[in-house]
């Protein structure tokens, strides 16, 4: 059974189809990624239907990752969808964990900068009102919790159904 992951920010546009689209990358890169399903949704409703922003597409592409996708909302089914939801920041976080007021799901969510050994930060920035260092940054962080998640997924999440 494919092991389902679900990256999480405020939009939908920028860091979390960049999440999807770096493990992605990352999975194919070691042959595995036909066990696994990504996807990517926003906390907000802001930007539904819309294609990633192009300053994050064009990050992607001078690493050789297609930045690609469509804006969708974070939704409650999504937390028996997915094994692992990894969100961008304390304020995704939390605006996921209230969707869960029993707290049913709480194990299977995460901060992205949890998967980065001595990571300084929580929260992975929002690029959206910087420049494009802020975008390459962004790229750096997701790199680098690669490693992290993927070892989560394999050894510490239940498959969902």
């Amino acid at each position: 059974m494919k092991k389902k992951v679900l990256f999480v920010c405020m939009g939908n546009i920028c860091r979390s189809p960049a999440g999807e689209c770096i493990f992605r990358s990352y999975l194919t890169d070691m042959g595995i990624e036909d066990d696994f399903l990504i996807d990517s949704a926003g906390t907000t409703a802001y930007h539904i239907g819309e294609s990633p922003d192009p300053r994050m597409r064009r990050a992607g592409s001078e690493r050789g990752v297609e930045i690609v996708g469509r804006g969708r909302q974070f939704e409650t089914d999504d937390f028996d969808r997915f094994d692992l939801i990894v969100a961008m920041d304390r304020e995704n976080l939390r605006d996921i964990l209230r969707l869960d007021p029993r707290s049913r799901h709480r194990d299977k969510v995460h901060l992205l900068c949890q998967f980065i050994p001595d990571s300084p930060s929580q929260d992975v920035p929002d690029p959206y009102y910087g420049g494009s260092g802020g975008f390459d940054h962004v790229m750096d962080l997701i790199e680098e919790a690669c490693p992290g998640i993927l070892e989560k997924l394999q050894n510490g999440c239940e498959a969902q159904r």
